[in-house]
């Protein structure tokens, strides 16, 4: 079944508050009508909706933009009843968010840049809807680059197996203090343990080429490269203690031939790596994606 979605367009003279709801239940009869019906007497207007039902795990899934009108409950009343009114009946994970709120995400790297500046561009461009509080490195490689656009910059190194709970102690301790709603591995070549992927579970997104599990290792392009690959691509998903198996957000590819060397091959891949990290970030903080399982909905 394909989503479907609906877009309307309010006058700004009367638009008030405005937030987003997702949710997703057990597939039944008249949750649409709930949904929007609790809107609207509840001086909603929706500017934009969708919804997914999916036949083959019986979940549903949506996503409503809406602004409330003057005379409308607060946000917390507004939560409230929807929990009382709707959220129950159906058995609705749920949440409502502020729209107008910028996530707050923090970056971790290494010593591959081609992500982190990318970033750090549309952020500072206004691409992204994002605060960053902080970059991590276990290399010193990025210091400047981070400086450069005033965002405090944390070097996290890892001496030896050893080292690695007290360091991972010490990210974690920064996700907690600065409330950070998103963790990018823009490129952040270590692995995490399972202790901090359970404690980030569904707000940490990676992104790796997409020739895994093919050419694990290093210089997975040169490998790809001897073996006369035809595609080549990027995928970004949400981290889990299955290496590189979370739940896929978004992918792209390119196709390539005989002519290419490793260095081109590279190239497209950085900049693919580029492009769907951006397109996963953006639509995780307008909150598009929506946890099916081992996969996701994105309403796009």
């Amino acid at each position: 079944m394909m989503p479907s979605v609906t877009r309307n367009l309010l006058p700004v003279s009367l638009r008030g508050q405005h937030y987003i709801l997702t949710l997703s239940c057990n597939d039944a009869r008249g949750i649409v009508a709930a949904v929007t019906g609790f809107l609207a007497e509840h001086y909603g207007f929706i500017t934009e909706s969708a919804q997914f039902g999916d036949e083959s795990t019986g979940r549903f899934f949506m996503r409503v933009d809406f602004s409330i009108e003057a005379g409308g409950p607060d946000f917390e009343k507004l939560r409230w009843q929807f929990e009382e009114k709707v959220a129950t009946h159906f058995g609705m994970q749920w949440q409502m968010v502020d729209k107008h709120r910028k996530s707050r995400a923090l970056i971790m790297v290494s010593q591959q840049g081609h992500c982190l500046n990318d970033l750090l561009y549309r952020y500072k461009t206004g691409q992204l809807a994002i605060e960053i509080p902080a970059i991590v490195s276990n290399h010193e490689s990025w210091r400047q680059a981070a400086q450069w656009h005033d965002i405090p910059f944390h070097h996290l190194p890892i001496n030896g197996d050893a080292a690695k709970p007290a360091q991972e102690a010490k990210i974690l301790a920064l996700v907690e203090s600065l409330d950070i709603d998103v963790v990018i591995l823009a490129r952040y070549m270590q692995i995490l343990s399972a202790e901090l992927c359970a404690k980030l579970q569904s707000r940490a997104i990676n992104i790796h080429h997409s020739f895994l599990p093919s050419f694990k290792g290093a210089k997975p392009y040169e490998q790809a490269f001897g073996r006369g690959v035809k595609l080549i691509g990027a995928t970004a998903h949400y981290v889990t203690t299955d290496l590189d198996e979370g739940p896929i957000i978004e992918q792209e590819v390119a196709r390539v031939d005989h002519t290419q060397t490793p260095d081109d091959l590279t190239a497209i891949g950085r900049d693919i790596e580029c492009a769907v990290l951006a397109r996963a970030l953006k639509y995780h903080t307008e909150h598009r994606v929506l946890l099916n399982g081992k996969k996701t909905v994105v309403f796009k």
